[in-house]
């Protein structure tokens, strides 16, 4: 007969059950605080948000199974499901967004692209600007110095794209609507009268330059006597000048002015061992002017005294010359002007070129034949003009090769020489007769320009060193 025994628990097993019991009811407790938790903080955010209509709840809804976890009866708290409400309308954007720049300037080997890609800009960006820009800029005449801005919004977007090429000249381009805009930037110039005037000492360069004014004047000065004086070998120690010019000035983006360069010359007056010259600028019709000496006629000749600008004579014309290459005693025939090597060389006079190529002594030699026989000489060139051809035709002042030292030279120059139906004479006795001069009827005009002219150039404001500069 089998007897049903029950073993008694050990005390392991009594603390095992204990622990369980305990472990049970924290759970239980726990869940209640959390549901009850849950529950008010979801009452207070719906019953805090206006745009909520709250709507009866059944009072057994349970939560997680837990009869105890019914949040409290309390007729302020009524939430079973929210209704679809309509959104908020939102608001117009507003006209000024936040902008972001980005600027800089095109350094020595840079190009736009890698310059903005260096600031962080994206490629995709970088792209569109320089596609825009592209078919109005070649990129391939990126300079150091070029400077650049760029503006986006605050999705990133390209809202506006400044490159600048100089102070003066740029472009822009302009988020209008969909699409992009570009246009041509040029600063508007303000010009003001002013003078100068002082002695030579070394040349006309460096006197201008001690005045604090820029050396392009001295070259504009020197452009308008060109037909008269070779500032090469005519000019002396004591020599006076006098300038009535327009310097033009701009303004900054922040509304600062600043002086940028010389302007137009209105009158000038050199005398020394040339001689005395002066000359006015007029206009016989709007827009077309030219430069006039006191007498209404043109200053303009067939001939120009030298072929370049500020270059030192080396050799002057001569019957008997030691060569310091061939070591012998003959003719030179022409004038030697020295000058850094790739000085640009040009035409003195209109005329077709009849020669263009390596003549032995001579180096690189183009020749030119002018009207009434004439035949001018440019030899030792470093290279030809752009685009230079046997029997195209130049006008005066352009460009037909550079300086160089090709040939029997023992340094950078250009011998220049002219002949006359094949006979050589010396280039600085070279003599032809002044330009158109005013017309009659245009005459009185003139006078009454050229002595209000002449009256500021003795009488106007000195312009100062420091300011020039």
């Amino acid at each position: 007969m089998l007897r049903s025994t029950t073993r008694p628990r050990t005390v392991s097993q009594t603390r095992l059950l204990l622990a369980t019991v305990f472990t049970a009811a924290f759970l239980i407790g726990l869940a209640t605080a959390f549901a009850a938790g849950h529950w008010s903080r979801a009452h207070e955010a719906v019953a805090s948000s206006p745009q909520v209509e709250a709507v009866a709840m059944a009072p057994d809804i349970a939560l997680f199974g837990l009869p105890d976890a019914t949040p409290p009866a309390d007729a302020s708290l009524q939430l079973a499901r929210l209704e679809t409400v309509a959104p908020a309308p939102v608001a117009p954007p507003v006209e000024e967004r936040d902008r972001f720049y980005t600027s800089g300037v095109i350094a020595r080997g840079e190009s736009l692209a890698y310059a903005l890609g260096q600031q962080g800009i994206p490629r995709l960006t970088v792209h569109r600007i320089t596609s825009e820009l592209a078919r109005h800029f070649d990129f391939r005449r990126t300079q150091p110095g070029h400077a650049y801005r760029l503006t986006q919004d605050a999705e990133g977007r390209v809202v506006e794209f400044r490159y600048s090429t100089s102070p003066m000249e740029g472009f822009t381009v302009v988020l209008e609507g969909e699409r992009y805009v570009v246009r041509r930037d040029e600063l508007q110039l303000e010009p003001r009268e002013a003078r100068i005037a002082g002695f030579v000492t070394t040349s006309l360069h460096d006197a201008v330059k001690a005045l604090g004014e820029s050396p392009q004047l001295a070259s504009d000065f020197a452009d308008i006597f060109a037909w008269d004086i070779d500032f090469t070998r005519s000019v002396r120690p004591g020599d006076e000048f006098r300038i009535l010019y327009e310097r033009l000035y701009f303004v900054d983006e922040s509304g600062k002015e600043s002086y940028l360069r010389p302007g137009r010359i209105l009158a000038a007056q050199y005398n020394g061992s040339a001689g005395a010259h002066s000359a006015v600028y007029y206009e016989s019709q709007p827009g077309q002017g030219g430069y006039y000496r006191s007498d209404g006629s043109s200053v303009q000749r067939q001939f120009l005294q030298a072929p370049l600008r500020f270059a030192r004579i080396s050799s002057r014309y001569s019957a008997a010359r030691h060569h310091p290459i061939l070591r012998i005693t003959r003719p030179h025939q022409g004038i030697d002007y020295a000058a850094p090597a790739g000085t640009p060389i040009w035409a003195v006079a209109d005329g077709r070129v009849i020669y263009r190529g390596y003549a032995g002594g001579f180096g690189n030699l183009v020749k030119i034949r002018h009207s009434r026989g004439y035949v001018t000489y440019y030899g030792h060139l470093s290279r030809f003009g752009p685009g230079l051809k046997v029997g195209q035709r130049v006008r005066q002042k352009q460009v037909i090769g550079y300086v160089g030292s090709t040939g029997l030279s023992t340094g950078p120059h250009v011998c220049f020489r002219i002949a006359q139906d094949g006979r050589y004479f010396n280039p600085a006795k070279l003599h032809t007769p002044a330009g158109d001069a005013v017309s009659a009827q245009r005459r009185p005009d003139f006078l009454a320009s050229r002595d209000s002219l002449l009256a500021r150039l003795d009488t106007g404001t000195i312009a100062a060193a420091d300011e020039a500069l």
